[in-house]
C-alpha cells in the first residue's frame, strides 16, 4: 500500500494519469491540477494544493514521461491504489470538498476556510504555517450556516441585543447601535455560563446519587424489616394455630371420654332391661302353659310352685336426652369462635394500618398529584342517555338516547359509566360536576350491568364503593349501607386509592386537602373508576391534573 500511495494524485486519490510535476516537486494528474487552478480563478498567481507554494506566473504543465512509465509498470503488476470502501463518503458522512471523482470522507472541517478535508487534503493545514492558524473541528455539514446569507461573509460576531450570529457588515448595517461582540468573546462568556451550569448539574448528580444510595439503603432496610416481620408474624400465627389445635384436641378428647362413659352407662342399663325382658317372656310362657291345663287338680297343684316375679327396673333411672348430650360444648366452642372473630376483626384494621405506614398517605395536593393518573370513560359501559366528550373524560346526561352499539358491559337502567383503565397500586384523580346529585365511585369489573336491582347500582352492593353528593349533603355507600359524611361542600372531589393497602379516601380539593371519608378494606380485584349521574346533573368530568 505504501508503494501505491507514492504514485497517487493527492487531488483525486487515484493512480496518476498523465502525471505532471510542478516546480515545488509535487506530482498530480494533469487534468486534476489544471481543474484545481482553474477553479481558484487566479490564472496569474496559483498555489500547490499540498504545500501552498505560490507560482507567478502559472507554470506550464508538461507530462513527466518517466513517472508515467512507472505508473504504467505498476498497473501491469495488478496493484490498484484504491482506498478501503469505508474511507469513501456515505449517505450520513461529510464529504471532502477538494476530492474530485469519488469523494472521500472528511477528516476535519476548517472554520476559516469553511471547507471539509479528507486526511490527504488536510495535510497542508499541518505543514503550512499560515494554514496552521486555522480552526479545525470535527467534520460538519453545517459550515454554510456560518456564512451570512445577506452579505455572504463569515459570521464572526454576535449580537447580544437580537441574540444571533452576524458578520462584520451586519454590525455596521441593520445591527448598528446594538450590543455586539466577537463570536469568540460571546463563546467565552457562554462557556463560563456553561461551566457553571455543568458544575450545578454535576452537584445535582452527586446529590441525587447520594439520595439514590439512601433510598437503596432504605429499600434494603424495608426488605430486611419486612422479612423479619413476616418471620415473626408467621411464628406467632403458627403458635396461635398450635394453641387452637391443642385446645381442639383437648375438647375432642374430653368429648370422646364423656361419650365413652355415657355409652357405657346406657349399654349397661340396656343389657339389664334385655335380661328382664327375657325373664318376663319365660314367665309368661309358663303362665300360658299352666292356663291351658284342663285338669283342675293339676292346675291347683302347679300354681303355687310358680316363682314370683323379680323386682322391675325403675323407669325413672332411664334418663333420655335425645340429641342434646353435647350441645353445651358446641355452644361454648361457638362462643370462643365468635370472640376470636371479633378480636381479629377489631385488631386487623390496626395491623393493616401499621403495615401501610411504610408508605404514608400524602397530605398536600402536591403530594397527591405525584400519584395522579389520567382516566377516560369506557363508551361500552355508558348508559344510552350519557354523552361522552372531551376525549371521553366528560359525561353529560341527555334527554335523548345516544347512538351506542349494544355491548354486554353497558348499564341498561341507571345512568352510570365506568373507566376504561383498571386501577391498581397508588392512584389519584379528581372529579368535578355541575348539578344536584352524583355518585363518585370505584367498582370491580363484575358489578351487575343489566337491570335496576342493587347488584347494578354503584355503592349498593359488595362490588362497589360510592361517595354521594345530593342536595348539598354528603353520604357514603357500600353494600347498600349509607354512612353520613361531614365536610366542606364543593363541586370537586379528589379520590385517592392505595389498592395494595386497601385504602380508599375522598377529599375536598385544596392545598391542604380536607379528608371527607376514608375506607380501610381489602381489595381482591382491580378497580374501575365510576360515575352515577342523577337526571338533574348537567355534566361531570375527570379533571386534567
Amino acid at each position: 500500500m505504501a508503494q501505491q500511495e507514492r504514485f497517487c494524485c493527492s487531488i483525486c486519490l487515484d493512480l496518476l494519469k498523465n502525471p505532471v510535476t510542478i516546480p515545488c516537486g509535487h506530482n498530480y494528474c494533469m487534468n486534476c491540477i489544471k481543474t484545481h487552478w482553474d477553479e481558484e480563478d487566479q490564472k496569474e498567481n496559483c498555489r500547490c494544493p499540498q504545500c501552498r507554494h505560490p507560482f507567478t506566473p502559472r507554470p506550464a504543465l508538461v507530462k513527466n514521461t518517466m513517472l508515467a512509465d512507472l505508473v504504467e509498470e505498476l498497473k501491469k503488476t495488478g496493484l490498484q491504489a484504491a482506498p478501503a470502501d469505508h474511507c469513501y463518503v456515505g449517505p450520513e458522512d461529510v464529504a471532502c470538498d477538494v476530492c474530485t471523482g469519488r469523494q472521500m470522507k472528511a477528516f476535519k472541517s476548517c472554520l476559516f476556510c469553511l471547507a471539509s478535508y479528507c486526511e490527504k487534503h488536510l495535510q497542508p493545514h499541518y505543514d503550512v504555517a499560515a494554514l496552521m492558524k486555522h480552526k479545525l473541528v470535527e467534520p460538519s455539514k453545517k459550515l454554510q450556516e456560518n456564512i451570512c446569507s445577506r452579505h455572504d461573509e463569515v459570521m464572526k460576531m454576535f449580537c447580544r441585543t437580537d441574540q444571533q450570529s452576524i458578520c462584520y457588515l451586519c454590525s455596521v448595517d441593520e445591527h448598528k447601535g446594538h450590543d455586539t461582540v466577537s463570536a469568540a468573546a460571546e463563546r467565552t462568556e457562554r462557556q463560563r455560563e456553561l461551566e457553571v451550569s455543568r458544575q450545578n448539574i454535576q452537584q445535582r448528580i452527586q446529590d441525587r446519587e447520594k439520595d439514590v444510595k439512601l433510598l437503596q439503603q432504605e429499600v434494603e432496610a424495608i426488605n430486611q424489616s419486612a422479612d423479619q416481620t413476616v418471620e415473626h408474624s408467621e411464628k406467632i400465627f403458627t403458635e396461635l394455630i398450635h394453641l387452637i389445635q391443642k385446645r381442639s384436641s383437648d375438647v375432642k378428647q374430653q368429648i370422646r371420654s364423656q361419650q365413652e362413659t355415657e355409652v357405657s352407662r346406657v349399654k349397661e342399663l340396656q343389657e339389664k332391661l334385655e335380661q328382664e325382658i327375657t325373664e318376663l317372656k319365660r314367665k309368661d310362657a309358663e303362665l300360658k302353659q299352666l292356663s291351658h291345663t284342663e285338669d283342675h287338680i293339676q292346675f291347683l297343684h302347679n300354681y303355687p310352685s310358680l316363682s314370683a316375679l323379680s323386682e322391675s327396673t325403675d323407669s325413672s333411672s332411664i334418663n333420655i336426652r335425645p340429641l342434646s348430650y353435647f350441645e353445651d360444648v358446641t355452644a361454648a366452642v361457638s362462643e370462643v369462635r365468635d370472640k376470636l372473630q371479633d378480636i381479629l376483626r377489631e385488631e386487623w384494621t390496626n395491623i393493616s394500618l401499621t403495615v401501610t405506614e411504610v408508605e404514608p398517605e400524602p397530605k398536600t395536593r402536591a403530594e397527591f398529584l405525584k400519584y395522579s393518573c389520567e382516566i377516560t370513560l369506557d363508551p361500552n359501559t355508558a348508559h344510552k342517555c350519557l354523552l361522552l366528550s372531551e376525549g371521553n373524560r366528560k359525561v353529560t346526561v341527555m334527554n335523548e338516547q345516544q347512538c351506542y352499539y349494544h355491548h354486554p358491559d353497558k348499564f341498561t337502567y341507571w345512568c352510570q359509566v365506568l373507566s376504561r383503565e383498571s386501577l391498581t397500586g397508588r392512584c389519584y384523580w379528581e372529579v368535578e360536576w355541575r348539578g344536584r346529585g352524583i355518585h363518585v365511585a370505584v367498582a370491580y369489573k363484575d358489578i351487575g350491568r343489566a337491570g335496576w336491582g342493587n347488584e347494578c347500582k354503584l355503592g349498593r352492593n359488595e362490588n362497589s364503593w360510592a361517595f354521594n353528593y345530593y342536595k348539598n349533603s354528603y353520604t357514603f355507600w357500600y353494600n347498600n349501607i349509607q354512612t353520613p359524611v361531614s365536610g366542606p361542600r364543593s363541586s370537586r372531589v379528589g379520590v385517592y386509592l392505595d389498592h395494595r393497602a386497601g385504602i380508599l379516601s375522598f377529599y375536598s380539593v385544596s392545598e391542604t386537602m380536607t379528608l371527607l371519608h376514608r375506607v380501610q378494606t381489602t381489595f381482591t380485584q382491580p378497580l374501575y373508576a365510576g360515575l352515577w349521574l342523577y337526571s338533574g346533573v348537567i355534566s361531570a368530568k375527570f379533571c386534567k391534573l
